[in-house]
């Protein structure tokens, strides 16, 4: 299911954001009135949509609106409860939710306990002060919250662009609901519509060539081994293997294919995330937020 809602921009019924060069002062005068009207409409949204149009709004009707993760707003709303774990992915969108994850903490004086799916993760926590566990201590989760590279109508993932891909699948499967945050350009109808970098695959290092082949010889496509970009030679992943990242030339069964993969000598996880996030939040290019979701967690 999806649902997406518009913010009125300049008070007409064009439901555009006003020019950047109206003047703020005036504009600014009008806020609250605009204010109240948007969010009056906004009574029967999913209450999640409601605070992150709330938290969008004003950014857009003064003319600043620069396009970022709906992570803060996210999180404000999100139920954040007592001794709650809480998995935390990687990533540029993971930046902005520990943060604020953190100052509800103290805000609201909690314990909760962060699980990370990176060694990125793990320092953010950290430096945020939150209080860091792992699997063997807490093996069972409440939530994890996590970006995507793309994402298709059936909730069907694309993720490991990062490199964090074996990581984030365990923390994810492992957790009573999954929440993804991201951008309208992970939105698509179907996988390799919109992210053209194929999907990754983490592999053991000796295997990376009979597993390029034995790829390319089911499935098609081209499969590239992911190089780094300030080392010489490859990608080595917090797990010390490499990733090859397969760029397919044509639509696929993907729990079929998902499975097929996972059973090559050598794969030790892929980036497809099939039927494992509940509900997706996209925050969009005109100020609305999109929101594709299963039953809720």
């Amino acid at each position: 299911m999806e649902c997406t809602e518009r913010l009125q921009g300049d008070g007409t019924n064009s439901g555009r954001p006003g020019p950047p060069t109206t003047a703020v002062p005036s504009l600014a005068q009008r806020v609250p009135s605009l204010a109240c009207r948007v969010l009056r409409c906004c009574v029967h949204v999913h209450p999640w949509t409601r605070l992150l149009l709330h938290v969008f709004m004003m950014p857009v009707l003064l003319g600043k609106w620069s396009l970022e993760p709906p992570v803060t707003a996210f999180l404000s709303l999100f139920d954040l409860q007592n001794n709650q774990v809480l998995g935390i992915g990687s990533g540029s969108t993971i930046v902005h939710a520990v943060q604020r994850l953190a100052e509800r903490v103290k805000e609201e004086n909690l314990t909760i306990v962060c699980i990370p799916t990176s060694f990125q993760a793990r320092q953010l926590i950290l430096q945020n002060g939150l209080t860091l566990s792992d699997l063997d201590r807490n093996p069972e989760l409440d939530v994890a919250i996590d970006g995507a590279d793309e994402v298709d109508s059936d909730l069907l993932l694309i993720k490991g662009g990062g490199g964090c891909l074996t990581q984030e699948k365990i923390v994810a499967g492992f957790a009573k609901c999954f929440i993804v945050i991201a951008d309208y350009r992970k939105k698509s109808d179907s996988l390799g519509e919109q992210w053209k970098k194929g999907v990754p695959i983490e592999v053991i290092p000796m295997a990376y060539v009979p597993v390029t082949k034995a790829l390319t010889k089911k499935f098609g496509g081209v499969v590239e081994l992911r190089m780094a970009v300030n080392k010489a030679g490859p990608v080595v992943t917090d797990n010390g293997n490499f990733i090859l990242d397969w760029k397919f030339d044509k639509v696929h069964e993907w729990r079929e294919v998902n499975s097929a993969i996972k059973m090559i000598p050598g794969v030790v996880e892929t980036g497809l995330f099939i039927d494992m996030a509940q509900r997706v939040y996209f925050g969009m290019e005109d100020g609305s937020v999109s929101v594709r979701e299963k039953p809720p967690c």
